[in-house]
């Protein structure tokens, strides 16, 4: 009786590391899957900036773009006209990592140029590290850089989830002990923590890979909205069927309908 206890007490503590193992390669994973991803963003928020100011195409350039990529690629929400917008703002707001700016140890005249870009390359790889809805949250938030990369690095040592993000830009934490932001090393998320839930639960992440939380959920979505489709246009008068995945935006945030009708 005692070897068979002491047999299932081994087996379930080596099941928990397992388990720990295994949760925490998902987060690996996923984090790279964002770190790609916004690197992309950024990339493309460079483009459409440059392309904006030397073609001079305007608003309506982003309409048209999110409508071709959305027409190539129908299951990304990152391609929303809001969400290019974004993107945007998002890349205009850290503009400054083309100026030395104060960051770093030593004054900012002393700064060489390969200084400066290998701060600019620091700061990226720490936004970029961190989930989308995240930064978009601290840029719409944050009145300057060195405030957005002190919640974005508290993001990463405190494991916050965006809500408490959130508060803790609106309760104003910076101001009361934010410092200069000079140590870049990241950190790997507590498999367990909010941070690490809402990265392996992103749909950007998803949406990205061409893929959905469950693949199978996916399919039997379709299924059934094609039958409640075919079902509604049968009933004729009366009824106004506006199509499926209806994009919605509220506030700052963008929401799909999965079956809009009246």
């Amino acid at each position: 009786m005692s070897s068979e206890l002491t047999v299932n007490i081994d087996y379930r503590a080596w099941l928990a590391e397992i388990k720990l193992r295994i949760r925490t390669v998902q987060l690996k994973a996923a984090l790279k899957v964002n770190t790609q991803l916004l690197s992309f963003y950024w990339e493309l928020g460079e483009d459409i900036v440059a392309k904006q100011s030397t073609a001079q195409w305007g608003d309506k350039f982003l309409q048209s773009l999110s409508l071709d990529l959305m027409a190539e690629f129908p299951d990304m929400k990152g391609f929303s006209k809001r969400n290019l917008e974004l993107i945007r703002q998002w890349h205009l707001f850290y503009k400054t990592l083309d100026q030395p700016f104060q960051i770093a140890k030593q004054p900012v005249s002393q700064l060489t140029l390969k200084d400066g870009a290998n701060m600019r390359q620091q700061v990226v790889g720490q936004i970029t590290s961190i989930p989308w809805g995240h930064n978009i949250a601290i840029v719409a938030k944050c009145k300057n850089v060195a405030e957005a990369l002190f919640y974005v690095r508290s993001t990463q040592t405190q494991n916050w989830s965006r809500s408490v993000l959130v508060h803790q830009i609106e309760s104003g934490l910076y101001h009361r002990e934010g410092k200069s932001v000079n140590n870049f090393t990241t950190t790997l998320p507590k498999p367990q923590s909010d941070l690490a839930l809402q990265t392996l639960k992103d749909p950007y992440i998803f949406d990205f890979l061409s893929m959905t939380k469950d693949y199978n959920e996916r399919d039997l979505e379709n299924g059934l909205i094609n039958h409640i489709t075919h079902f509604l246009l049968e009933l004729g008068a009366g009824f106004a069927f506006m199509g499926k995945q209806i994009q919605v935006q509220v506030g700052e945030r963008d929401f799909f309908i999965d079956l809009l009708f009246y």
